[in-house]
C-alpha cells in the first residue's frame, strides 16, 4: 500500500521492570512485529524490508510476532517468509497466530508450517523457556478461535518465575487478570489506524457517532462497511502500554493497513528492555 495511506515506520522503545528478573538477564532486548496482513496489498515489501532491516540493527535476543500474517488466503505466508527468513536474534524467533490466520479450515496448518520452515515457532497454548528456566514466555491461541486456554496454561508455571505473554488480541488482557503476567505483547488493532487527536481511535468511537448520522449514510463511514470496531472491545488499549489489573500490556499498531489508511498512527515496530524491578 502505497505510503501515503501506510505513513512511515516508526520504533517505539520502552523499558519495562520485570519483577524476580536474573541478574543475568537484566537489559534482555526483544523486538515485536505483529500485523503484516501480507497479501499483496496491504503490505509494502519497502515497509516490511525496512522492519526487518531495522531489527536486525537493534541485535535482539529475542524477536516476538504476535499475528496476522495474511488477510484470508494462506497462500502469501510462503512469499512473506522468504523475506522473514532474513530477521536475526540471539535466541530464537517465537510467534501466535491471529484471527485472520485461522480464516480458512487449513491456514492454522498451513501458517504453522511455513514459520516452522524457517526455524519460527508458533505457540498455541504452549509454554517455552528459551533463555533457560527463570524466564516463561507463554503464546496463547487466538481469542476468536475458542481455543485461548489460560486456565490450563499459567498454572503450569511457577508464581516466582517471571513471564512474558503473547496473545494477539489485547482483549485477552481482562481474562488474564487472575494469572500474574510481567508483560502482555499484542496486536490486532492496527493502533485504530485513524486518530483523532486529543480524542482517540475512530473504530471505538464509532458507535457514538452513529447515533448522529442518519441510516442511509453510516454504511460510508470509515470501518463501518465490515463493522471492524466490533472486533475489539477494549479501544481504550488500542496502542501502547497500559496497566490492566496488576498486569502489564503493550499493544503493537503493526505493520498491514487497511483502507481508509493511516492518520496520525504510524505502523510500528517495538524494541522492549527489560530491566530488573527495584
Amino acid at each position: 500500500m502505497h505510503q501515503l495511506l501506510t505513513g512511515r515506520l516508526k520504533l517505539e522503545k520502552l523499558t519495562v521492570p520485570i519483577a524476580n528478573l536474573p541478574q543475568s538477564w537484566q537489559g534482555i532486548k526483544i523486538v515485536q512485529l505483529s500485523d503484516f496482513h501480507y497479501d499483496g496489498i496491504r503490505l509494502s515489501d519497502n515497509l516490511l524490508n525496512e522492519a526487518i532491516a531495522k531489527s536486525n540493527q537493534i541485535q535482539p535476543d529475542l524477536v516476538f510476532l504476535t499475528g496476522d500474517y495474511v488477510t484470508s488466503d494462506p497462500a502469501p505466508i510462503h512469499k512473506l517468509v522468504l523475506r522473514l527468513k532474513h530477521l536475526t536474534t540471539r535466541f530464537g524467533i517465537y510467534a501466535v497466530l491471529g484471527n485472520h490466520d485461522l480464516y480458512h479450515s487449513h491456514s492454522k496448518t498451513t501458517i504453522i508450517r511455513a514459520l516452522a520452515s524457517i526455524d519460527i515457532q508458533v505457540l498455541w497454548n504452549q509454554i517455552v523457556y528459551p533463555l533457560g528456566s527463570e524466564l516463561a514466555i507463554v503464546g496463547f491461541a487466538d481469542l476468536r478461535s475458542h481455543q485461548f486456554n489460560p486456565g490450563a496454561v499459567m498454572p503450569q508455571i511457577d508464581s516466582k518465575i517471571p513471564r512474558i505473554v503473547l496473545s494477539h488480541n489485547p482483549d485477552t488482557a481482562e481474562q488474564l487478570q487472575s494469572w500474574r503476567v510481567d508483560l502482555q505483547l499484542s496486536g490486532h488493532t492496527h493502533g485504530g489506524q485513524v486518530i483523532i487527536p486529543k480524542i482517540g481511535p475512530l473504530p471505538g468511537l464509532l458507535p457514538e457517532i452513529y447515533r448522529f448520522v442518519p441510516q442511509p449514510l453510516r454504511q460510508n463511514l470509515p470501518y463501518a462497511r465490515k463493522k471492524c470496531y466490533k472486533v475489539f472491545q477494549h479501544w481504550e488499549w488500542s496502542q501502547g502500554l497500559h496497566q490492566v489489573g496488576k498486569n502489564l500490556l503493550y499493544v503493537n499498531r503493526g505493520l498491514g493497513t487497511y483502507l481508509p489508511g493511516r492518520l496520525f498512527c504510524r505502523p510500528e515496530i517495538s524494541v522492549i528492555q527489560l530491566v530488573a524491578q527495584d
